[in-house]
């Protein structure tokens, strides 16, 4: 088996074109990969182009360089671990704390199990729960008591409150002498 010179000097120049052009290839494509990469973690303009160079110019050792200092997280994983984590704060936020003890506190609950400190009134009405500030209630519009309506005069007021004594079984003495007092 007798090789010629030339037939083994062409095979060598195609292994050798094909070996400098996987390497090329291999090179801008680790340029490219390294671009899109760090511009999915950084903003910085300066970091970018500095990160590209440094692949470009040190090809191989230059990746390895650059995967050991770039930013761990992706803008996008930044972004969603901020969101998390401000969904959390809110979360904690949103519970009811008692006024009385600072400890948690359900929303419907009336008084703080812990400490007695009323957090909630009833509706002499409806009886639905209400804000200790509320002066009226917001299910059904009744005024809270001792609280006085729009468009009433006082003698309206007291005239209410002794026909209501009077269907609670009697009258009140205090109330006539408010409304003698009025009169005079």
């Amino acid at each position: 088996m007798n090789l010629d010179p030339v037939f083994l000097n062409n095979i060598v120049l195609v292994l050798t074109g094909f070996g400098v052009a996987f390497l090329l290839a291999l090179w801008v494509s680790l340029v490219m990969w390294t671009y899109r990469d760090i511009r999915n973690r950084s903003r910085d303009r300066l970091v970018q182009i500095l990160s590209t160079l440094m692949v470009g110019l040190l090809n191989l050792p230059g990746v390895l360089v650059y995967l050991v200092l770039r930013p761990p997280y992706t803008l996008e994983e930044e972004y969603q671990r901020t969101l998390e984590e401000e969904a959390l704060l809110a979360a904690i936020e949103d519970q009811l704390l008692c006024p009385g003890c600072e400890r948690r506190v359900k929303d419907d609950w009336m008084v703080c199990p812990n400490c007695q400190t009323k957090l909630k009134k009833n509706c002499h009405e409806c009886d639905q729960l209400m804000e200790l500030p509320w002066n009226i209630c917001p299910y059904c519009g009744t005024p809270e008591l001792g609280m006085r309506r729009e468009g009433m005069s006082m003698d309206d007021v007291l005239r209410n409150l002794n026909v209501q004594e009077e269907v609670d079984g009697g009258e009140d003495k205090n109330a006539e002498g408010i409304e003698d007092a009025l009169e005079e």
